[in-house]
């Protein structure tokens, strides 16, 4: 099976990347320098991670990247990303199509597709009002209400989770976790129950060292510069508490350094999903052995409260939740130990492959 897996690139890493790196390498320089940095590691298949030339892997949105293939395969400068995207999976001769980036090429790039392409799959995690996903053979995630509202909508779609990234190994076995409770991810206003959250727990930082890796809006960046003296830029602003424990946000490896130095990483739903839960920091909490403290819901096989995981009911309820779980020591590590070996067995890169392969297979 000749796979092409396409992705994305969240803006905030794409600049840190290129802060790090620069903008000057060929297709293979820049692309494998993204993968060993694991950028979207729990998304990509067994033979990408492998180098499998049966299997190819690019950042579709990332013009640099795609610019340097085009340049180096004699392609009209004027090229338009989608005709970049078209030409790699004919080089490649590709079977299979994997998209992670649908709402960037839907179903008319799908039509547009080499004959070559039998099969095309996309990722997306989401509710997508307006976007058109109907020339996909299937559409993939972990949401059962979310497949479900596809389904409905006409569309073909499978179950399908993220899977544990062997790099973890090495940031598992830490046990030196300085940092008490760490929450990596995004805040906005608008997701009020998340701001809560961190609201709440930002104020035990005078009892634990409290740590939040935090991507802010563009209004909240607005609002917190010297622009903020305008009025009706103040609602924008992130409470004091909450900036006191801020730090800028970290992906791939970062991000594994970040949650291997945390004994508890505080996950919280931002209810696109329902009941639903299993979000990506879930997976990488414990594929990085950290205890996962997360809202209460319904998850994926093996996340189990107090077996693999804790859970809270509400802000309320978390604040004595994380002193009791600080308190207990070494219950906390087991159910932490739990988690990571639930993870790397159950979810590991050899069963997400299967998967994949049985999804297809029965195409």
């Amino acid at each position: 099976m000749r796979v092409f897996q396409n992705s994305g690139l969240y803006p905030a890493y794409r600049r840190q990347f290129d802060m790090r790196h620069g903008v000057s390498q060929s297709f293979l320089e820049r692309r494998n320098l993204y993968l060993s940095e694991r950028y979207n590691a729990l998304h990509y298949l067994l033979p990408v991670l492998e180098g499998d030339p049966a299997a190819f892997v690019t950042n579709g949105d990332d013009e640099v990247l795609q610019r340097a293939w085009a340049t180096e395969n004699g392609m009209h400068r004027k090229s338009s990303a989608a005709d970049i995207l078209l030409a790699q999976i004919e080089e490649h001769r590709s079977e299979v199509f994997y998209n992670l980036d649908p709402m960037r090429y839907g179903s008319d790039f799908i039509r547009r597709l080499p004959r070559s392409v039998r099969h095309s799959l996309a990722w997306r995690a989401a509710p997508s009002p307006g976007a058109d996903f109907s020339a996909y053979h299937r559409i993939l995630n972990n949401f059962p209400s979310i497949l479900e509202s596809y389904r409905k909508a006409g569309l073909r779609v499978e179950y399908f989770a993220p899977a544990y990234d062997p790099a973890m190994a090495t940031y598992a076995g830490r046990t030196d976790r300085p940092i008490d409770i760490l929450f990596v991810g995004g805040y906005t206003r608008h997701h009020q129950k998340r701001a809560q959250i961190l609201e709440s727990v930002a104020h035990l930082s005078g009892e634990y060292n409290v740590r939040y890796h935090l991507e802010r809006s563009r209004m909240t960046k607005l609002a917190e510069s010297p622009f903020g003296i305008i009025p009706s830029l103040a609602r924008f602003k992130r409470p004091d508490v909450i900036r006191d424990v801020s730090v800028e946000p970290v992906f791939g490896l970062d991000l594994y350094e970040a949650i291997s130095s945390a004994k508890i990483v505080v996950n919280g739903a931002i209810d696109m999903a329902g009941s639903d839960r299993g979000n990506m920091r879930c997976f990488e909490a414990m594929g990085c052995g950290a205890l996962l403290v997360t809202d209460a819901g319904l998850y994926p096989r093996g996340m189990s409260e107090n077996v693999t995981m804790a859970t809270y009911a509400s802000s309320d309820n978390l604040i004595p939740r994380l002193r009791e779980l600080l308190a207990s020591g070494e219950n906390s590590r087991v159910i932490a130990s739990n988690g990571y070996q639930m993870m790397a067995e159950r979810y590991s890169k050899q069963q997400q492959w299967r998967r994949f392969q049985d999804i297809v297979g029965a195409l």
